[in-house]
């Protein structure tokens, strides 16, 4: 069975929707026989660093909102997260683009590594306050999770896995998928946003069991960050 997941790495409803996912996994009894698939999506590709700059300030700019608000946005985010054991640290993180990150993972996927580069990537933005636009940064945590530092090196210093990251982009334009994260069920049945794990599951068992009998496209809605800087609930 196969799971295409479309986040970015920057969204926080992602991290926790991977959370509920792995827990939605261990409950599964096919776990063994499932394949993730991580595709790119950016919230904003045009975003660039911009030292000095909080995120809540980022966000209060782009939505148009009072700082105060955004702080309050954040820390509802927050606790969000902790109740699936994460760990946001808004107050360090630093805004960068995402996209060399995606090509990270893209190298990662080649050698079976995706989903540890896409959780090593979410960590160093939302809890370690990393850079994850710095290739020192993108570096490390290559080799952290096992990667060659030749090829890392080769990949930064190139346009290597660029197109990757595009096409994963193009077919979420094409499909409509305007918001992250995005769960698609062996091409059947797909969940939009971080859903509850019994929905997650719901999800699994229903994509297995009409895997041999029927293609069509079952959705379900959820928490998700939308391409316009809104993180819905």
């Amino acid at each position: 069975m196969k799971i295409d997941i479309w986040s970015d790495i920057m969204c926080p409803f992602c991290y926790i929707g991977k959370r509920r996912l792995e827990q939605a996994l261990n409950i599964f009894e096919h776990k063994d026989q499932v394949e993730i698939i991580w595709h790119s999506f950016q919230l904003d590709p045009e975003m660039t660093a911009q030292p000095g700059k909080t995120i809540h300030q980022y966000l209060a700019e782009r939505k148009g909102m009072s700082l105060e608000r955004s702080v309050q946005l954040h820390q509802q985010m927050t606790e969000n997260a902790l109740a699936e054991g994460l760990v946001y640290n808004f107050d360090k993180a630093i805004i960068a683009n995402s996209f060399d990150a995606h090509r990270l993972i893209h190298l990662a996927a080649k050698h079976g590594l995706g989903s540890a580069a896409k959780e090593a990537l979410l960590k160093a933005y939302f809890t370690d306050g990393k850079n994850i636009s710095d290739h020192n940064v993108l570096m490390q945590i290559g080799i952290e999770i096992g990667l060659r530092v030749l090829e890392i090196g080769e990949m930064l210093n190139s346009d290597l896995c660029a197109d990757e990251v595009r096409a994963d982009i193009e077919t979420a334009e094409n499909h409509g998928i305007n918001g992250v994260p995005y769960f698609v069920f062996d091409n059947m049945y797909a969940i939009w946003g971080a859903q509850s794990v019994a929905i997650l599951l719901d999800g699994l068992q229903k994509a297995w069991a009409a895997s041999h009998k029927e293609n069509n496209l079952l959705t379900s809605d959820g928490d998700i960050c939308k391409t316009d800087g809104t993180c819905e609930i």
